[in-house]
């Protein structure tokens, strides 16, 4: 069995017994997608009956809506740059894009389900995506090309759009992620440990939108 799955029957409190449920429900979403998967699987994988499932949840839409909020309390999912407030208070525009490219290349290392299961939610146009691409992507999207306008106001960066500043950036890392968890998990074709992958994506942006005249900060 895989060791994913290896449940007891033993006794849970509901908090915990929701939280397996979500932790399980998610691993078997994330690899069938939403309509392939059924809340008998998600009970067999837990090693319950049906009938514990719909006492947490009153349907598979509440459930699957579930992970999102588990995942917002587990993950800070919520304020991504928490790690890296430091930096963005001290302008270190290295730090700033270096710290979120790494965070974000180990979280999706860490919870590869995670990012397949939102993959799968955006193809079967379900509302969790949604929800997640309001409540979190547009949160990056705002934030952090705040930041980059700011940097442009002190004359640090040259004058372009921040959104596409934004999205150049989060697809370095979110491709490279992809790469390593859907079609080259061997990385046959780019082996990199996360901290030099998240060096140079920094380095790449930022020698891209500085403006001539401002030193980029490295971290060697």
């Amino acid at each position: 069995m895989d060791k994913f799955f290896e449940t007891t029957n033993t006794r849970m409190a509901g908090d915990e017994r929701r939280e397996q449920l979500c932790k399980i429900a998610m691993h078997l979403f994330s690899e069938r997608g939403f309509r392939g998967t059924t809340t008998k699987e998600i009970a067999n994988a837990a090693g319950v009956s049906e009938a514990v499932i719909f006492k947490h949840f009153s349907n598979k839409d509440e459930l699957y809506a579930s992970i999102l909020d588990h995942k917002a309390c587990s993950h800070p999912l919520s304020d991504p740059f928490a790690e890296i407030a430091d930096k963005i208070e001290q302008k270190d525009d290295f730090g700033v894009f270096y710290g979120m490219a790494l965070n974000a290349l180990n979280h999706h290392k860490d919870d590869a389900d995670f990012l397949r299961l939102m993959l799968h939610s955006a193809l079967e146009g379900h509302d969790l995506a949604r929800v997640f691409f309001d409540n979190f992507i547009t949160y990056i999207y705002d934030f952090l090309g705040a930041y980059i306008r700011r940097r442009q106001e002190d004359g640090a960066f040259r004058e372009v759009e921040p959104r596409v500043v934004v999205r150049a950036f989060i697809g370095m890392f979110v491709h490279h992620s992809l790469n390593n968890i859907l079609w080259d998990k061997e990385q046959k074709l780019l082996k990199i440990s996360n901290e030099e992958a998240a060096h140079e994506f920094a380095e790449i942006l930022l020698r891209g939108i500085k403006n001539k005249k401002a030193k980029v900060k490295s971290k060697k």
